[in-house]
């Protein structure tokens, strides 16, 4: 019995997507860069004078934030990789189709998280 289940997305589809990756990546770099910008801001408020119990707490906050911020850009970086992967499945006619099932990941989910390599069916699965 033949079935009308799609097995891909057409290109006009792909190209929607394309479109999406290409703009979540330029949103994902201009937000790494303000990471990093964040992360090499030495702020020093002028609190030299200020009394070093103070100073001591300080110094704790600027260390966990710097690890907070290395967090996030390594996170953002990992972000940007997955969609460049997702740009290189769309070159090869793989998008939006799941890993596990092999069949077609949902377009609402694929508009709200584009990178995505699993169905929900699939990832409910993982659980």
């Amino acid at each position: 019995m033949a079935t009308n289940e799609k097995v891909r997305y057409s290109d006009e589809e792909l190209k929607e997507f394309r479109t999406l990756i290409e703009d979540k990546i330029k949103k994902a770099e201009i937000d790494l860069e303000l990471i990093k910008g964040a992360y090499a801001n030495d702020k020093n408020n002028g609190t030299d004078d200020t009394s070093p119990t103070f100073k001591a707490f300080e110094e704790g906050s600027d260390t966990m934030s710097k690890e907070a911020n290395a967090q996030l850009a390594a996170r953002q970086v990992k972000f940007i990789r997955d969609l460049k992967n997702a740009l290189i499945r769309i070159e090869n006619k793989t998008y939006g189709i799941c890993r596990v099932t092999g069949k077609l990941i949902a377009k609402d989910r694929l508009k709200l998280v584009p990178h995505a390599t699993l169905s929900i069916e699939a990832k409910n699965m993982q659980k």
